[in-house]
């Protein structure tokens, strides 16, 4: 009715699930990095949850755009299913032939273990996604644990991804689902849009629907974010009807009486109240139920969710946020766990496939803590250097050089860039004197050193074993224990007795000693007991600590 009036294409804020506009807040992303991760690990489940249209649907598109060739998937989007219901559901799903009326629990579990082996055979992996999970009952959802422990002698043949509203998070966190959540690989718990990115959307929805100038001033925006709380089926709701309202008045934007007119009459009660979050609630369900009924039913909807876009979908399309934040990057670049793959070719230039740019934060950190021997849930390197700590261990994160990787000896993940595409990150586990050999996006590839130098920003994270009760740099004049601790190091670097100084002081002896370790080893000579020296140090004693070569006297 308004598209006309204000030069629109089309409606920016129908409620449908059009993938031009697309609009992936860095919470959606890390919620995708975590479903993408799940779909390559075997067995187990993965848990999304979040409040009624907080854009799990547009999750689940995303993850559809990306699974890989050699996946199999199954819908569940009716979850209020008795035990055979499920697994009938879950045979058509797959398309297992059943007999008629067969209502058997073994008969039917039989016939899934028999397609999976069939699957797994083939080299294919088979993932079920279940939507509105909450609704579940506590014996399907048993069943569900049970159907992840068909498995062959190498791996699980069912990955399950369970979407739902917050109560399923509440519901497996019962004593009575503690098998189930053990089982659970990764988890995320997608909340509403923030105050920048619910202008960020707004902007974005415009923009694609042609808007030629801003129709929704910042007071007004910021009131949108308190009537909607960030849900964006609410904000299309509330958006759509005030722009209904500035046409019927002839404005040429929404001034704050139409909006909260606008929001009046969706809501029908003062924002932030009882009431109006429980209309809220309403609205945005009446909303996702008018979407499936207008696609045909769940068939039509899982058809649209994985049918390709008529045309290329811009991961954000507004010239007014800026696309390349830290933060965005870094929920980018997640990753699934690096097995010990065979080592492929030495490629001229590494770059990861466009499909896994989601995947390299994560699959750096798992490499980086897999030389540990040590296992970590899907984090970036921020959360992983938090994780550290349980395990002892800290994250030198610094700007450096090849020498100076050869004097830290360590794994460390590293910064790169990629011509022509994004940053990304790999884990150098092994250093030589012309070859590096480097794992991203779950493969291990050797590469000359020179491509390494012309694609490695220079930045690197590694992680160190840290001295019980270390807490400072160590210098000229400095006493205590862990002056005896550097001392007890440097005699077994020296093959030396252990000795203990002068009371417990870093004198001239001790510096000069400190000074031909660092000469020894590449590392800057300054006679103090900064981070590279120290993770060196502690590195010589640990024979547990992972090296890039072999320890060198």
């Amino acid at each position: 009715m308004y598209n006309e009036y204000f030069g629109f294409s089309e409606a920016p804020f129908s409620i449908a699930p059009d993938p031009r506009y697309l609009f992936m807040s860095e919470r959606h992303r890390e919620a995708l990095a975590h479903l993408l991760y799940g779909l390559r690990v075997d067995g187990g489940f993965v848990l999304l949850t979040g409040e009624v249209g907080t854009g799990k649907t547009t999750i689940c598109r995303c993850l559809l755009e990306q699974v890989p060739d050699d996946c199999d998937i199954a819908f569940i989007l009716n979850p209020k299913l008795d035990t055979v219901e499920l697994l009938a559901t879950l045979c058509d799903e797959l398309h297992v032939p059943v007999p008629f009326g067969e209502r058997s629990i073994k008969v039917l579990v039989d016939l899934i273990n028999r397609h999976l082996l069939a699957a797994n055979a083939r080299g294919r992996k088979t993932v079920l996604i279940v939507d509105e999970a909450q609704n579940l009952s506590n014996e399907v959802l048993e069943q569900l644990r049970l159907l992840t422990n068909l498995e062959t002698n190498q791996r699980k043949l069912l990955q399950i991804i369970l979407l739902g509203q917050p109560e399923l998070r509440e519901r497996l966190a019962q004593p009575a689902m503690r098998q189930l959540a053990q089982r659970i690989v990764a988890r995320y718990h997608l909340e509403p849009l923030s105050r920048p990115d619910v202008a960020a959307y707004i902007n974005h929805r415009l923009s694609v629907a042609g808007a030629r100038q801003p129709l929704f001033p910042g007071p007004v925006i910021e009131r949108v974010y308190r009537l909607s709380g960030g849900t964006p089926r609410l904000i299309n709701v509330i958006c759509d009807r005030a722009l209904l309202g500035a046409y019927a008045e002839g404005k040429a934007a929404v001034a704050p009486a139409i909006l909260n007119k606008a929001a009046h009459e969706v809501l029908g009660a003062p924002a932030g109240s009882p009431a109006q979050r429980t209309a809220a609630r309403r609205v945005i369900s009446a909303c996702a139920l008018a979407v499936i009924l207008a696609g045909g039913g769940a068939a039509a909807w899982r058809q649209h969710l994985a049918a390709p876009a008529e045309a290329p979908v811009p991961q954000v399309a507004i010239a007014a946020v800026p696309v390349a934040s830290a933060a965005t990057e870094a929920v980018q670049r997640v990753a699934r766990e690096p097995a010990e793959l065979p080592v492929a070719p030495e490629d001229e230039i590494l770059r990861p496939e466009a499909s896994e740019y989601w995947l390299h934060e994560m699959v750096a950190v798992r490499a980086l803590f897999a030389r540990w021997s040590l296992d970590v849930p899907p984090v970036g390197i921020d959360g992983a250097c938090r994780l550290a700590a349980d395990h002892n261990l800290a994250c030198l994160r610094r700007v450096g050089n090849l020498e100076a990787l050869r004097a830290m000896n360590a794994p460390a993940i590293l910064d790169m860039r990629q011509p022509g595409g994004p940053d990304f990150f790999a884990t150098l586990v092994a250093l030589d004197s012309d070859r590096a050999r480097l794992v991203f996006a779950g493969r291990t590839r050797d590469v000359s050193l020179e491509n390494l130098q012309r694609q490695w920003r220079g930045n690197y994270t590694l992680l160190w074993r840290v001295p019980h009760g270390w807490y400072r740099t160590v210098g000229p004049g400095a006493r205590g224990k862990d002056v005896a601790w550097v001392v007890r190091q440097l005699g077994h670097w020296e093959g030396l007795a252990a000795s203990e100084p002068a009371g417990n002081t870093y004198n001239a002896d001790v510096e000069q000693r400190v000074r031909a370790f660092q000469r020894s080893n590449g590392l800057p000579e300054d006679g103090v007991l900064g981070p590279m020296t120290l993770v060196r140090l502690a590195a010589l004693a640990d024979s547990e600590a992972p090296v890039l070569a072999p320890q060198a006297k």
